[in-house]
C-alpha cells in the first residue's frame, strides 16, 4: 500500500520522469534506427553481392581455362550443384552515345544458362510493371503504363536472352545488357525511376534535330577491348559496336556504374578467347617470311604453316549454384573435388589443382573487401553511439539521485510509518524500470516506424526542403536499407529498461539505507 502511495503521491513529479522517459526513448530510437540502417547495409550488400555471382566461381584470369563445357557437365551432375554457367570477366572501354569513353568492367556470358546462377533475369529495368515501386507515390511510372506492357516485356526478353531486333533489317542479332547508371542518358525522377532523355542535337545548318537516346530501343555503345595471346600477353586493341537491349540495375551502386553484359562468343573472338587452329610454330632455321605458291591459284602468298590441331575455346570464370539449403563451404569444397578430377582428365591442357585451389572462391570471397569494411563502419558506429546512449544512464542516475535527495523527508515519513527498506529500495527500482519500460517502448515504436519509412522520410525531405542526405555514388546502395530485425528491436528494448533500471539502483540503495530520524530532519 505504501508503495503505492510513495509513488502516486510522494515521488510522481511530472518533469524529471518526462525527461528521464524522453532521454531513454530517443537513445533507444537512435540505437535501433542506426543498428537497422547499417546491418541493412551490410544485407543489402551480401544480397546485391551474390545476385549476379551465384555461390561459387571457378576463376582463372587472363588466359582462361579450356574444356569449360565439360567441366558445368561435371559440376551438373553432382548432387549438391544446381548449375554453373561459363563467363569471361575483363576491363575496356566504352564509347557511349555521346561519345564519351570511359572505364568499364565486361562480362562476357552465356545468355540460356546465366540466370539459372544468378538473378541476372529480375535485374532487368526496363520491364512492365503490374505495381508502383515504393517511391512512386502518384503512380508516374512509365513501366505502368498498360498502353507500353508489351513494348516493356518484348524489351525484358531481349535482356534475358541478349538479343535485338535489327532498327534497319528487322534481323535478330546478338545484343549487350549494360549497368542502368552507365550511359548517364537517363533521367532520375523523384519517384526513383528513370526516365529516357531526349536531347537535342545541333545539325550543320545550324538546325536541331529530337534524339531518342533511349537505349535498349536503338541505341549502341562502342567496346575496345586489349587482346591476349594463349600466355596473356598483349596483342592489339580490339573495337566493335555493341547494340543494347535492356539495362539492369543491381541495386549496387558501384556494378550498376560499371558494368556491361556481352553474348559469350562477342567477347570470347574479341580477347581471341575462342577456339583457333594450332600451327606448327617457326624453327629456328627456318626463315619466318619464307614465301609459297598456292597450286590451285597460283597466288604468290605467305608460307601456311602446318595446322597440329585445334586450340579449344576458354574462358575467365565459371559461376556454380549450389543445391537449395546446402551450406557454402560445403559447396565450395564439392566444386574443388569435382575440378581435381576435372583437371586430371585434362593435365597439360587446364590449370592443376594446385595452382587452383585458392581461385575457388565464394560470392562472400569475392566481396569480401567491401563486406569487412561495411562490417567494420557498422561496428564503429554502433560502438560510438553505444556510448553515446550509455550516459542515458547517468541521466536517469542524475534524475533519481536528484527525486531521492528532493524527497529525502518523505522517505523518512515512510519509513516512520513501517516501510521496509528492501520495500524502499524495491519502489525506487520499479519506478526506474516503468520508466524504462514506457520510454523503451515508444522508442522502439519510433525507430520501427522511422526505418520502416526511411526513404519516405528521405524523398519528403528532399521534395521539401531540397536536402538529399543519401547519395548512391557515395554510398553505393539505391535505396537506404529499411528493414527491422525483430531481434535487434528486442535487444534494444530489453537494453534501455536494463538502462533505466542501473539507473535507478544507486538512489534506490541510497533510500534503503537512509535513517528514518536524520530524514526526517533534512531540510
Amino acid at each position: 500500500m505504501y508503495q503505492a502511495l510513495l509513488t502516486k503521491k510522494y515521488l510522481t513529479r511530472k518533469v524529471m520522469p518526462m525527461l528521464a522517459m524522453a532521454a531513454v526513448m530517443l537513445s533507444v530510437a537512435t540505437i535501433l534506427i542506426t543498428w537497422s540502417v547499417m546491418g541493412g547495409f551490410l544485407k543489402t550488400l551480401v544480397e546485391s553481392g551474390k545476385t549476379l555471382i551465384g555461390d561459387v566461381a571457378i576463376v582463372w584470369p587472363n588466359v582462361g581455362f579450356a574444356h569449360y563445357d565439360e567441366l558445368i557437365d561435371r559440376l551438373e551432375a553432382d548432387e549438391l550443384i544446381d548449375a554453373a554457367t561459363p563467363t569471361i570477366e575483363t576491363f575496356g572501354l566504352i564509347q557511349l552515345p555521346d561519345d564519351r569513353i570511359e572505364l568499364i568492367s565486361i562480362k562476357g556470358i552465356d545468355a540460356s544458362s546465366y540466370s539459372s546462377v544468378t538473378d541476372f533475369a529480375d535485374t532487368m529495368w526496363w520491364k512492365p510493371l503490374t505495381e508502383p515501386t515504393s517511391k512512386d507515390y502518384d503512380r508516374e511510372d512509365i513501366r505502368l503504363d498498360s498502353e507500353l506492357a508489351d513494348i516493356f516485356k518484348n524489351t525484358q526478353d531481349n535482356g534475358v536472352s541478349m538479343t535485338r531486333p535489327n532498327p534497319n533489317t528487322g534481323n535478330i542479332e546478338p545484343a549487350g545488357v549494360i549497368g542502368i547508371e552507365v550511359t548517364g542518358l537517363n533521367y532520375r525522377t523523384i519517384w526513383g525511376g528513370y526516365v529516357p532523355q531526349s536531347p537535342n542535337r545541333a545539325l550543320a545548318d545550324g538546325s536541331s534535330e529530337f534524339v531518342d537516346v533511349f537505349m535498349p530501343r536503338d541505341g549502341t555503345v562502342g567496346l575496345t577491348i586489349l587482346a591476349l595471346d594463349s600466355e596473356g600477353h598483349p596483342i592489339d586493341p580490339v573495337t566493335r559496336t555493341i547494340p543494347i537491349a535492356n539495362e539492369f540495375q543491381s541495386g549496387l551502386y558501384e556494378v550498376d556504374q560499371g558494368t556491361i553484359f556481352v553474348p559469350l562468343d562477342i567477347i570470347q573472338r574479341m580477347l581471341r578467347l575462342d577456339e583457333a587452329k594450332k600451327v606448327q610454330r617457326v624453327r629456328d632455321d627456318e626463315n619466318p617470311f619464307a614465301i609459297e605458291v598456292d597450286p590451285v591459284t597460283g597466288e604468290i602468298g605467305p608460307k601456311m604453316r602446318e595446322v597440329i590441331g585445334i586450340d579449344p575455346a576458354r574462358v575467365t570464370t565459371v559461376l556454380v549454384r549450389g543445391a537449395e539449403g546446402a551450406e557454402l563451404e560445403e559447396i565450395r569444397q564439392r566444386v574443388r573435388d569435382v575440378y581435381a578430377e576435372f583437371a586430371e582428365a585434362h593435365a597439360g591442357e587446364v590449370p592443376n589443382e594446385f595452382d587452383m585451389r585458392n581461385q575457388i572462391k565464394t560470392w562472400e570471397d569475392l566481396n569480401r573487401t567491401m563486406i569487412s569494411a561495411v562490417k567494420k563502419e557498422t561496428g564503429l558506429v554502433l560502438f560510438i553511439f553505444g556510448i553515446v546512449s550509455f550516459t542515458t544512464v547517468f541521466l536517469v542516475l542524475a534524475i533519481f539521485w536528484s527525486m531521492a535527495t528532493e524527497k529525502t523527508k518523505d522517505i523518512g515519513i515512510l519509513r516512520a510509518l513501517g516501510a521496509s527498506t528492501p520495500g524502499i529500495a524495491w519502489l525506487w527500482i520499479r519506478y526506474g524500470a516503468s520508466i524504462g519500460i514506457v520510454g523503451s517502448l515508444t522508442g522502439t515504436a519510433i525507430g520501427y516506424w522511422v526505418v520502416l519509412n526511411i526513404n519516405a522520410i528521405h524523398d519528403w525531405m528532399g521534395r521539401t526542403f531540397g536536402l538529399v542526405i543519401w547519395d548512391p555514388r557515395q554510398y553505393y546502395f539505391v535505396e537506404i536499407p529499411s528493414e527491422v530485425d525483430p531481434d535487434k528491436a528486442v535487444i534494444v528494448f530489453v537494453v534501455g529498461v536494463l538502462t533505466c533500471v542501473l539507473g535507478a539502483a544507486i538512489p534506490a540503495l541510497h533510500s534503503a539505507r537512509m535513517d528514518p530520524v536524520k530524514a526526517l530532519r533534512f531540510e
